[in-house]
């Protein structure tokens, strides 16, 4: 694309989007043309300055006043760059009208949402549009969902080619889930019934692949002595991405099937998540309590680097197929601020500057980047790997 700009950061006055960055500017090649957007100037010159002490180029960054309202200037800022990344959430209130300018203007799109209603209705409003356009539409390039996707992926090409295949990812996570990320959660659960909606008109729309099988393997609370825990089933947008990857792609085989697990070491403990859970989707669904749950984690606010430098991620991966079966693993720091802020920005430098698979439309970080990115990750230490059984 002939463009302006390769990449602009838009949400860069938040605490995560200020961490991606930071990222970007200690990481980005020098010959990278990317700009800071936010609503306010004045916050947007306070970004440039502390990245300017990170990289003295940085000082003369582009700064982008636009605003998720103002359609005028988010049309100008998607038709400047060759991709936007924002970190601007819940992204199902404030989301869709810089998908839908990238839809419009054919330029890539990255952001962090787990949330799955939106991801379905941008898939049912804006993925034909971005088709015909040539953007690639990549949601979940944070820790929802890039080392489940790119780990079941990974664990796939460890596997025979053209059989059958099963895989099992299981998430261990020390670390404090963002803002955004709680704030889209407890958002979720009081919409459930729309999402419902939303994943039905997908389903009758979404045309699978002829010929091949995608589903999920039978999913319980067991024990798992290979790893010593509990395991719990885990309905998170992770277990849709991956699915997703396996029907674009021919080579998760003719038949493919994925499970999602939490690790969880204690019985008791099994009981408290479950019940957990329960207590907060209830609660979601009435408006004075869903405030104040709300009200107990404020957006743009984060843990200092002390407490990020402890945090720290696994996910192990179970794959059979063919008569082999390997065990893989995906590790990394903090996954609820510093590695989702790494993952963010390495997958827009990805889309702005590798040569990457010939699809447009709403694609899963593995269709839209696969190989390229995952080697850009594993070079920016985040592991990907095969273990002894």
């Amino acid at each position: 694309m002939k463009r302006s700009l390769d990449l602009v950061l838009f949400g860069a006055t938040g605490f995560t989007g200020g961490l991606t960055a930071e990222y970007l500017a200690q990481h980005a090649p020098p010959s990278t043309r990317w700009a800071l957007a936010g609503r306010n100037r004045v916050k947007l010159e306070a970004v440039q300055s502390r990245l300017a002490a990170l990289n003295p180029a940085c000082a003369n960054l582009a700064l982008i006043e636009a605003e998720v309202g103002d359609a005028a200037a988010l049309r100008q800022l998607a038709q400047s760059t060759c991709v936007v990344l924002t970190t601007v959430g819940p992204y199902i209130l404030h989301g869709e009208p810089l998908v839908a300018a990238c839809a419009a203007a054919g330029t890539h799109y990255a952001d962090l949402t787990g949330e799955p209603e939106f991801v379905d209705l941008m898939w049912l409003r804006y993925h034909e549009q971005a088709r015909k356009s040539g953007a690639k539409i990549v949601h979940c390039c944070g820790f929802d969902s890039i080392p489940h996707d790119l780990g079941a992926y990974f664990t796939v090409q460890q596997l025979p080619h053209g059989v059958p295949l099963k895989v099992e990812g299981f998430v261990r996570a020390g670390g404090t889930f963002s803002a955004g990320t709680y704030h889209s959660a407890i958002n979720a659960f009081a919409r459930m019934r729309d999402y419902a909606k939303v994943a039905k008109q997908r389903r009758a729309q979404e045309q699978y692949p002829q010929g091949r099988k995608i589903g999920s393997t039978r999913q319980g609370v067991r024990h798992e002595k290979s790893l010593g825990t509990w395991v719990v089933p885990f309905p998170s947008v992770d277990p849709q991405v991956v699915r997703r990857s396996a029907a674009a792609l021919d080579r998760y085989g003719p038949e493919f099937r994925y499970g999602h697990y939490v690790q969880v070491k204690r019985l008791a403990s099994v009981a408290a998540l479950i019940g957990g859970v329960g207590t907060l989707f209830t609660l979601a669904q009435v408006g004075p309590t869903r405030r104040w749950l709300l009200s107990k984690k404020t957006s743009g606010e984060g843990p200092g680097a002390e407490q990020r430098a402890k945090s720290w991620f696994r996910v192990r991966f179970h794959g059979e197929g063919g008569g082999q079966k390997v065990i893989t693993e995906v590790k990394g720091g903090d996954p609820g601020y510093g590695e989702t802020a790494k993952m963010l920005a390495e997958s827009a430098l990805c889309l702005a500057h590798d040569k990457l698979p010939d699809r447009a439309g709403q694609l899963t970080t593995a269709a839209a980047m696969g190989d390229a990115l995952l080697a850009r990750l594993q070079r920016a230490g985040i592991s990907f790997e095969v273990v002894p059984a």
